[in-house]
Parts: C-alpha cells; sequence; structure tokens
C-alpha cells in the first residue's frame, strides 16, 4: 500500500505530471489513497481504538489483515484493501460490501442504458470514455438495482380525482422461450387538477381484454384513485366496459382523431380530400344536433361507396361525440389522445435501435427510467388549462369542490 501521497500537497504531486495519462494515474492513486484512508477511519471508529494502539489490548476484537478488492471508477479499474476484524463486525461504509463501481459510474450506466443503448453499446462507451471495462453481467446488476424503484413508482399512491385521463398502447417485440412476441404497454396518462401531466402506470401485456382493463381500474382504485371525470382512450377493447363497473360516473370520450385515420384506410387516394372535407363538418359542428345532422348528409352522399366508414361511426357515434356537451377549452383538450401519443413517441425514440427486449423485466426497466427522464420535464400545465378547470368545476360540480378548496 502507497501512501506517499497523502505527505504531498496537489503542487507537489503535480509536478510528476508530463502528460494527460500522468494526470489520470495520479488522480486514480490519490483516489484509491484516500479511500484506503477512509476504510482505516471507518475501523478506528468501529473498534474504538488506533492502529497499534495498546487500547486495544483485551477488547475482544482488534484488527485481523486486510481483503482485496477491485471496483470500477471513473479512473479505471482500482484494487484496494478493505481491513476486517476478527469478528466481522466491521462492513465499509463508503464502498458497500457487494458494491463493483462508485464515485458516479452507476449513475453513468444506468443513464446510457436509459437512453436505449443496449449491454454492448454501455460496455463499449465505458471503455471508450473512461477506459473501464464492464461487462453485461455488471450492467445488468446495476439496472437491476432499480427494479425496487419501478415496483415502488408502479404502486405509489395516487390523488384523489384525476379531471382528465388518456389512455393508449405502444408496442415492443420482447424474447419469450426462444422466440419473439409482441408485447403491448398500456399507458395512462392522467391531467392532474394543477394541469400537468402525470403518468399513473404502464401495464405490460400480450393482449388487452376487459379483465385485462378491469385490473388495471381496479388497481388505480386500490391506490386512492376515487374519481376520474372525462377518460379519453383510442379503439382499446374492453375499457369501456371495466372503467363503467370500477368508475361508473366517468365519462369516455373516443380519440376523433383515430377514428378519422381508420376511417381514410377505406378511402381511395383521390377521394380522400373530398371525404375529410365530408367529414371535417361532422366532428367539428359546433353542437350535437349539428353534427348529427351533417352525419346524416354523410351518409347519404357516401353510405352505398364506403359503408364500413358508416358503420364504424354509427357504432362508436355515442363515444365519438361525448366532447359536443363542453365548451371549446374542454372540447380541445379530449378530442384526442394526442398528449399520450405525443409521451409515446419519445419512448420510440429511445428503444427504436432495440429489436427485441431480452424479457419483460427489461422493457419495465427501459421504460421507467425514460419515464423519469421525460417527465421532469413536465413542470407547467397543458394549454388553456386555467379555463378548462373552471369549465370542468361548472360541469362536475359538487365531484371536483374538495380538491378546489385545498
Amino acid at each position: 500500500m502507497q501512501d506517499f501521497f497523502y505527505d504531498k500537497t496537489i503542487k507537489e504531486l503535480t509536478k510528476d505530471c508530463r502528460t494527460v495519462e500522468d494526470v489520470q494515474e495520479m488522480m486514480k492513486q490519490l483516489f484509491k489513497d484516500t479511500l484506503q484512508q477512509v476504510f482505516e477511519a471507518e475501523l478506528e471508529e468501529e473498534l474504538g481504538y488506533q492502529k497499534h494502539s495498546i487500547k486495544g489490548n483485551n477488547t475482544g476484537n482488534s484488527r485481523n489483515g486486510y481483503s482485496k478488492k477491485g471496483i470500477q471508477s471513473k479512473f479505471g479499474k482500482v484494487d484496494l484493501h478493505i481491513p476486517r476484524d476478527r469478528n466481522g463486525d466491521y462492513e465499509p461504509k463508503i464502498v458497500k460490501k457487494h458494491e463493483k463501481t462508485v464515485n458516479g459510474i452507476e449513475e453513468q450506466i444506468l443513464g446510457l442504458y436509459a437512453k436505449g443503448m443496449s449491454t454492448r453499446d454501455i460496455e463499449d462507451q465505458m471503455r471508450d470514455v473512461y477506459g473501464i471495462d464492464i461487462s453485461p453481467t455488471l450492467v445488468s446488476k446495476v439496472t437491476d438495482k432499480i427494479m425496487p424503484l419501478v415496483t415502488e413508482w408502479q404502486n405509489r399512491p395516487l390523488n384523489r380525482v384525476y379531471p382528465i385521463v388518456f389512455l393508449d398502447a405502444i408496442h415492443f417485440k420482447v424474447r419469450k422461450e426462444n422466440r419473439i412476441v409482441n408485447k403491448a404497454a398500456y399507458t395512462v396518462l392522467a391531467i392532474n387538477m394543477e394541469g400537468q401531466k402525470e403518468i399513473l402506470g404502464i401495464w405490460i401485456g400480450e393482449s388487452e381484454s376487459s379483465s385485462f382493463w378491469l385490473g388495471v381500474c381496479t388497481d388505480l382504485k386500490n391506490r386512492g384513485v376515487e374519481d376520474i371525470l372525462i377518460a379519453c382512450k383510442d379503439g382499446l377493447s374492453g375499457f369501456s366496459e371495466a372503467i363503467n363497473s370500477v368508475f361508473p360516473r366517468t365519462e369516455i370520450q373516443l380519440c376523433v382523431i383515430h377514428q378519422i385515420r381508420n376511417s381514410m384506410k377505406y378511402v381511395s387516394y383521390k377521394e380522400q380530400k373530398v371525404v375529410m372535407k365530408d367529414l371535417k363538418k361532422v366532428y367539428q359542428a359546433l353542437t350535437l344536433e349539428e353534427a348529427e345532422m351533417e352525419f346524416a348528409t354523410f351518409k347519404e352522399t357516401w353510405g352505398k361507396k364506403h359503408p364500413i366508414i358508416i358503420r364504424s361511426w354509427e357504432q362508436n357515434w355515442l363515444e365519438l361525440t361525448t366532447y359536443f356537451q363542453y365548451p371549446h377549452e374542454i372540447r380541445r383538450a379530449i378530442y384526442t389522445t394526442n398528449i399520450v401519443e405525443g409521451y409515446h413517441r419519445q419512448l420510440r425514440k429511445v428503444t427504436k435501435t432495440k429489436s427485441a427486449f431480452p424479457s419483460d423485466e427489461a422493457l419495465r426497466k427501459m421504460i421507467y427510467l425514460t419515464t423519469m427522464a421525460i417527465s421532469k420535464k413536465w413542470t407547467m400545465p397543458i394549454r388553456g388549462w386555467t379555463e378548462c378547470i373552471s369549465q370542468l368545476a361548472i360541469y362536475f360540480g359538487e365531484r371536483l369542490e374538495s380538491e378546489l378548496s385545498l
């Protein structure tokens, strides 16, 4: 163990440096020796006497040599000598017993992982930038440490009332029993009373159904949600039945933009502009009565040529037209699920290089880390929230009174 650095000043230390590599080596050695000093101080505090002191005689415990431990740091691999006591009571505090990395390396690995980098890419990055060789096992162990945080976040208590929630799904490929399967991450994004976006949870599954969504809604209720005023969704199978059973007073709005996109799938390119012009008269109507009149005209014009479109709008009419009962401020907030789609686009930017995730757990880790990074920017209310919440308070009265008075 070299301890000649302790008696030198930084000025004296730098006299021996001729290159950048010399500086790095000096810093590595200084880092190592500082840790060694900390270990010695920790053990002295544990035993109650200094090294070689006669106070240690007949105390029932004493020093018992050293054990070697290699750790990764931003200075590269550092070999340490951890002092031991005969009773085995001493455990280092600054470098925990099973820790293999220190000084921000774990944060660096998690940051790279959150940006969608593969294990191999992270290995290369750490080697190129820090000169550190890390194994795939180490990367997995570091990222596995966040799983308790993922579980805690997914089960955290929620607010009593959420004015608006948006639901949508984003699909990923995941390895399962030596084959690749499609998995969907179902997102519930809420607008809270302050008008800020908040991810209430993400549920991973292979297929959606009434029973699946019933589990999601029950989970929200168990975590403290008592009321949801308006739920905006894409064409999610089984959701309406599930939310009506758990939150029976919730209004449901089907995304108009998704409905239009689905309708255009059945229209030739040459006709799309004309069909869209007529559809706009329906969903941009000022009142429900006007929308019904315009749809009747649309049906008369296009019914024979595009019966699939007509049938789809008729089947979904009640949920497509929920927003007509509200003023402009609320309509603008709920007629489309673009808010949650925007969040999913940011997820996709990070995961687009992933051909497949090795497991559901790996997918959960990636989504959690990325979500934490995205949500840090959600500090402001959505556009027009002041007017929107004022209108919601009028329409939903007693259901919001207790929340608005806080």
